[in-house]
């Protein structure tokens, strides 16, 4: 029997939980250089915002905890949608950024959809 066991690659996770542990930093100032745009930058800040809408970490715009499982749906279907169409157009690296993100948010959704 094959082992079907993902390995996944959780570095996106260092972003959510810094931001977990300190909630209530300053936004940057509007002086600072911005993020360099890159596909592994917007496709973590989607799954930042899964991890909101899950209810895992404070919205910021209220700083509480809250769920909203339709919008998590969509973003999630939003990013599957992304791996779809930019099939065999991904180096390696940013195609398994996109497969474990999606794994990891797809399990997560399961587990809130659970929940009370």
């Amino acid at each position: 029997m094959q082992d079907n066991k993902k390995n996944v690659d959780e570095s996106w996770k260092d972003e959510v939980a810094k931001q977990k542990e300190n909630p209530s930093e300053e936004a940057p100032q509007a002086e600072s250089m911005p993020p360099e745009a890159s596909f592994s930058f917007f496709v973590s800040t989607l799954a930042l915002q899964v991890s909101i809408f899950l209810g895992q970490i404070p919205n910021p715009a209220s700083n509480k905890k809250e769920k909203n499982l339709g919008q998590a749906k969509f973003i999630i279907d939003t990013l599957e949608m992304l791996e779809e169409k930019t099939k065999n157009n991904l180096n390696p690296e940013e195609n398994k950024l996109l497969e474990n993100i999606l794994y990891e948010l797809r399990i997560q959704y399961v587990t809130a959809n659970k929940e009370p």
